[in-house]
């Protein structure tokens, strides 16, 4: 889709979740891609706790996912279930983890979305962060409506 954005240090990657925050709705799936410590659960938190207002966001390294609630009440509210597939034994295993829900009713926000690309749809966004210098690129790659929505949020480089 593009060439990237460069993010020069953490809080820029952080602040770049809260930018794509206003931008997810139920239906979504958002995946992070990139080497270990390359900026992907920052990003996570970021767009998480814009969404949410969330001050604390675990990581779900051990557990795999955690949900969290968008708007709960809301018409538009929605569950954000952040998927962290780092110790996904098999893509299968997914399944146990509450993936279809997510799809259907909710939305989707999954580090190391390359375990289970069969699975993703079509219309998924993909942020590929790679460490530069003292600071990390990330490249957006996105089906369905995802390039008008980034480029309407002026997110998209």
């Amino acid at each position: 889709m593009d060439d990237g954005l460069f993010l020069p240090h953490e809080a820029a990657t952080a602040a770049l979740g809260a930018r794509l925050a206003p931008l997810a709705r139920a239906g979504d799936a958002i995946g992070l891609s990139g080497p270990l410590g390359a900026g992907k659960t920052t990003l996570a938190r970021g767009l998480i706790g814009a969404l949410t207002g969330a001050r604390e966001t675990p990581s779900p390294t051990f557990a795999l996912v955690e949900p969290y609630e968008v708007r709960p009440g809301a018409p538009d509210g929605f569950t954000l279930w952040h998927f962290d597939l780092y110790r996904l034994e098999k893509a299968e295993d997914v399944w146990e983890l509450g993936w279809e829900e997510a799809l259907e009713t909710g939305a989707a926000l999954i580090e190391w979305p390359e375990r289970v690309a069969a699975l993703l749809p079509a219309r998924a966004l993909v942020l590929r962060l790679e460490p530069e210098g003292a600071g990390r690129r990330v490249r957006f790659a996105g089906g369905g409506d995802w390039p008008d929505r980034l480029a309407r949020a002026g997110v998209a480089a």
